[in-house]
């Protein structure tokens, strides 16, 4: 029995600004949520200084995450949820958009049949 979905995304070749930048990962992140239709309880965000951010959403569902490294055009992402798992694709795609990231590597997981099931992994290029 599958009880939720786990997302691990990768992107390269990001923009260091996008990266950076506390508003825009914010914004970005509950886009995201919206996206897979996850009710969000709490969100935090903290800027690093010079450089990086880290966040999290805390959702009814679970959680979606992020951690920035700027100084490497590089995030990794975070997307869990027991909820509808039909956007998952979607929303991944669209944190790549908006990071504008060269690529995106992906690995999606199965959670509650252990053990832990891997569904899929792959790698994207961007046309940007």
């Amino acid at each position: 029995m599958e009880l939720g979905r786990h997302m691990l995304l990768e992107f390269v070749g990001a923009d260091k600004e996008r990266l950076n930048d506390e508003e825009v990962i914010r914004n970005m992140m509950v886009e995201a949520a919206e996206m897979i239709h996850a009710t969000i309880l709490h969100q935090h965000f903290h800027r690093f200084y010079p450089q990086g951010i880290t966040g999290i959403l805390a959702i009814a569902e679970s959680h979606l995450s992020i951690h920035t490294w700027p100084e490497h055009a590089y995030a990794a992402v975070d997307i869990f949820t027991c909820g509808d798992t039909s956007k998952l694709e979607s929303a991944a795609t669209f944190i790549q958009h908006a990071l504008k990231a060269s690529k995106m590597h992906t690995a999606s997981f199965q959670r509650g049949t252990a053990p832990i099931q891997m569904i899929m992994k792959k790698n994207v290029k961007s046309d940007l």
